[in-house]
Order: structure tokens, then C-alpha cells, then sequence
């Protein structure tokens, strides 16, 4: 088979080179600073070396000045480029007299235009401000060599070579707009990958808590489910050998429905997500069978349905899931703190504008009411809060315990807007 090779892909791989070898320079450069300055320095210096040879007499108007002082300014041109990033003000200072000389003695040596390198390192690195400053160390001399050697106008002597200042200038303040922009580009894309991860860390967190919740409410319930038909079967065992067998075959049921859902919840964790079972969350369709196993555990359960037909509103899956834990929740509760005479109660009311769900018991208020707040009743507070509801837990005056539940319904068409 023949591949097509794409259109600009050897550009884009040069242009990634470049990059690449550029990003190499420039971190060797502010590992080691003093190695490029050093080489730009020699090569300077050589070059103004050559000129003072004898070049210089090209375009001097006094070519008559002693070799000595042309090397002399050449060097003072030359050399201070070393501290061209450290003390960039300080060299324009230092070449800005020998520029004065230059002019002076009519030398107008060339290497005055290195001048120019200074002025980009200021503009790049420096306040903008300090450009003004620049003006009183440029003007000076160029005003001394038309003076003292003029030829031609004014215009032809000075301006021209301000308009060089001043683009240099300008290219040093673009470079410098241009970093700027590259960091503040950085800055941002590092912030967001911060961000990115603190999101991600929380939603990490969250889908923990709820994963944790979730293993609590089925692995709490159908355990103290199963402690009260092991309970009432050792005691049925030696006088009802019949009944110790119904107990055993509920325990049976008992544990597979809650192995079942255990691996449903452990399958959506899985990395392979084709294996993962789908089958759906409990709703209040599941209700009678989670209460006729607390029935079976030995609790009996009375459930009265308090309905508005014309209110009754059709309540969205993650509403009747909270329905069903936090019912599920308290009656374990009930099982597992109430004592073996308690009786509980469950009264689920539509109204006009809200769901309510009410759970209560009978235990002595040494038991039911002596229920520390933990996970459970900290997990039935997080799920009514999903839905902007309410949730109230605590012991009854005569004795016993009591959970109420409300849903506004509002709330809950809003989230089934949102969702769908």
C-alpha cells in the first residue's frame, strides 16, 4: 500500500527542529550567559580591530587621527558588550563618550553603530522609560561631529541615524511584547493544567465518596440483614427445624442479592467498560422487596403510602435512588441499634410540593435515640442535599428513632430539565 505523505509535514518537522535547537541555545544561554557574551564580545572586538586598521579612513572626515586613539575608542565601543545585559545603561554611558570623541576628533568610527545593540538589550529588558534616558546619551554627540565637521544639512547629519535608533528600538519593545506574551501564554496553560488536575483530583474524590457510600448502604444493610436471620435461626433451629431452614434459604437470597449488586457497582470501576454490568440503580418499584427482607431479618415493618394523585409527580431515577437508601439506611439502623422488640414505620407522602419520607421506630431511648451520627446518616444527608432537600435524624421524645426526608419537587423537575 502506497501512504500519501501529507502536504507541509517536512515544514512542520523542520519548524518543530528549529524550535527544538532554538529552545537548546536559549536554556545553554541562561545556564552559561557569559559563554554567548564572551564569543559576541571577541567577534566585535575583531571586527572594529579590522576597521581601526585603516578601514576607518573610508568615511572619516579627519583621517588624521592617531591610530592609538582610534583603537582606544574602537575598544570602547567594543569590550563593554560584555555587560551588555547586566549594566546595559552603564555601557551606553561609557560608549556614549567614546561616540563623543568618535564625533569629535572626526573620526565618526563605525563602531558607534554598535551602539544599537545596546539600545535593543535597554528596550528589551529595561522599563520603557529608560528609552527617554537613551536620548540624552545619542543626541549629544551627533549634534558635536555636525557642528565641528559639518557636511550637508542638519537633516542629512542627525535624523537619519535617530530613525535607526528608533527602530531598533521599536524591534526590541516587539521581542519584548512578544516574550511577554509567550509567558503570560505559559503561565496561563500552566495554571490550567493545575486547575485541570485539581478538578480532577476532586472529581477523583467525589466519585470515591460516592463509590463509598454506595459499598456502605448495600454492604451495611444486607449484612445486618443477614445477622438478624442468623440470629433468629439459631434460635429457631432447636425448636423449629423448619423455620432455621427458612431462615437459611433468606440468608441465601440475602447474600446473593447483595453479592449481585456489589458486582454491579464493581463492574462500572472496571477499565474494560463493555464488561461492565448495567443493570439499573434500585428504585421505589424495589421498595417492597427491601422492606420484606427486613421482615424476614425479624423487624416488623409497617409502610403507609400517603399519595395526591393529581400532585403525584413522576420522580426522576436519582430521586427515588435517595428515596431508597436513605429507607434502606434507617431501617438497617433500626436492625442493627433499636433491640429485637422494636417495630419501625415507613410513611412515604407526595404532596403538592414536595416528597417526604419518614422512617420511625419503636426502640427504647437508650438505644434508638443513643445513635452516634456516622457514615451512614452522614451519607443519607449528602444524597438529600443532591436535591436541594432536607434530612432530619434524631431520637423521638417517647422513645425510639426517627428519620424524615423531604424532597422539594420543584428541585427535582430543575435537575431532570438540566439532565435532559
Amino acid at each position: 500500500m502506497v501512504m500519501e505523505k501529507r502536504p507541509g509535514a517536512r515544514e512542520e518537522s523542520l519548524s518543530r527542529y528549529i524550535q527544538r535547537q532554538s529552545q537548546r541555545v536559549r536554556a545553554f544561554d541562561a545556564r552559561r550567559p557569559w559563554v554567548w557574551d564572551g564569543l559576541l564580545t571577541a567577534f566585535w572586538t575583531a571586527a572594529v580591530l579590522v576597521d581601526a586598521a585603516g578601514g576607518w579612513r573610508n568615511i572619516a572626515r579627519d583621517p588624521s587621527v592617531p591610530v592609538w586613539q582610534v583603537v582606544t575608542m574602537s575598544l570602547a565601543f567594543s569590550v563593554p558588550l560584555f555587560w551588555r545585559r547586566r549594566r546595559p545603561t552603564a555601557v551606553l554611558a561609557l560608549m556614549a563618550w567614546a561616540a563623543f570623541l568618535s564625533y569629535w576628533t572626526g573620526a565618526f568610527l563605525q563602531a558607534g553603530l554598535l551602539q544599537l545593540v545596546v539600545i535593543f538589550h535597554i528596550a528589551l529588558r529595561l522599563p520603557l522609560r529608560t528609552l527617554v534616558w537613551t536620548v540624552s546619551r545619542i543626541v549629544p554627540p551627533l549634534v558635536v561631529g555636525a557642528i565641528r565637521h559639518p557636511q550637508g544639512s542638519w537633516d542629512q547629519q542627525i535624523v537619519p541615524t535617530l530613525w535607526v535608533y528608533a527602530m531598533v528600538a521599536l524591534l526590541g519593545i516587539a521581542v519584548r511584547s512578544r516574550k511577554d506574551y509567550t509567558a503570560a501564554l505559559v503561565d496561563r496553560a500552566r495554571r490550567l493544567e493545575v486547575e485541570r488536575d485539581q478538578q480532577a483530583q476532586l472529581a477523583a474524590a467525589a466519585e470515591r465518596t460516592r463509590i463509598a457510600r454506595e459499598m456502605h448502604d448495600i454492604i451495611g444493610h444486607n449484612l445486618s440483614v443477614i445477622t438478624g436471620l442468623a440470629d433468629g435461626g439459631r434460635y429457631a433451629a432447636a425448636k423449629n427445624p423448619e423455620q432455621a431452614a427458612q431462615a437459611l434459604d433468606a440468608i441465601g437470597t440475602t447474600s446473593r442479592q447483595a453479592l449481585a449488586e456489589l458486582r454491579r457497582l464493581l463492574g462500572v470501576l472496571r477499565d474494560d467498560s463493555a464488561e461492565a454490568v448495567r443493570d439499573p440503580q434500585p428504585s421505589l418499584v424495589d421498595l417492597e422487596t427491601l422492606i420484606e427482607g427486613v421482615r424476614s431479618a425479624g423487624l416488623p415493618v409497617r409502610v403507609e403510602i400517603r399519595d395526591d394523585p393529581e400532585a403525584r409527580p413522576p420522580l426522576p431515577a436519582g430521586a427515588q435512588l435517595t428515596v431508597y437508601r436513605v429507607v434502606q439506611e434507617a431501617l438497617t439502623n433500626t436492625l442493627k441499634h433499636a433491640g429485637p422488640a422494636a417495630k419501625a414505620t415507613v410513611v412515604l407522602a407526595y404532596g403538592g410540593n414536595d416528597v417526604t419520607v419518614e422512617v420511625t421506630d419503636s426502640g427504647s431511648a437508650g438505644t434508638g435515640g443513643s445513635v452516634t451520627v456516622g457514615q451512614g446518616v452522614r451519607g443519607m444527608h449528602e444524597r438529600a442535599a443532591l436535591y436541594d432537600g432536607t434530612l432530619e435524624a434524631g431520637p423521638l421524645p417517647a422513645g425510639g428513632w426517627r428519620v424524615r426526608l423531604r424532597l422539594p419537587l420543584e428541585s427535582l423537575r430543575s435537575l431532570e430539565d438540566s439532565r435532559s
